[in-house]
């Protein structure tokens, strides 16, 4: 197997990364009066995660570091996750879109935990 050589690479990050621009996509719609808490909150959370990523990534030579930053990236998950709770609540999503991001970020944070129990494999 060839080892991954960018952090762009990783399945998660692209995943997180698509997701994420969904999100920008779909909070375009949300009201005005919501730019500056529910649109902001959303779209900071949902970027982190690739963000944490990608540092994490570089710090790899470093396990217990790695896991924090892959840490904080499912933490990061989880806050939009929450967010998009609001969203669905607050009826500027639908119940539809709220299960397919909630599902997105589940799938996620799956592949996060995986990678902080295993650290060494992705060591250098």
């Amino acid at each position: 197997m060839e080892r991954i050589k960018t952090h762009r690479e990783l399945k998660v990050y692209k995943k997180s990364f698509e997701v994420a621009m969904k999100i920008f996509v779909l909070s375009r719609s949300f009201p005005k009066d919501e730019t500056y808490s529910l649109t902001d909150q959303i779209r900071r959370s949902s970027r982190s995660v690739s963000s944490n990523i990608s540092e994490a990534f570089r710090r790899r030579k470093y396990p217990k570091s790695f896991v924090n930053k892959l840490n904080e990236s499912e933490a990061e998950a989880a806050e939009t996750q929450n967010w998009l709770d609001f969203a669905v609540a607050c009826q500027y999503i639908s119940q539809d879109q709220y299960k397919e991001f909630d599902e997105e970020y589940e799938n996620i944070i799956g592949m996060l935990v995986n990678m902080q129990r295993s650290p060494e494999k992705w060591s250098i």
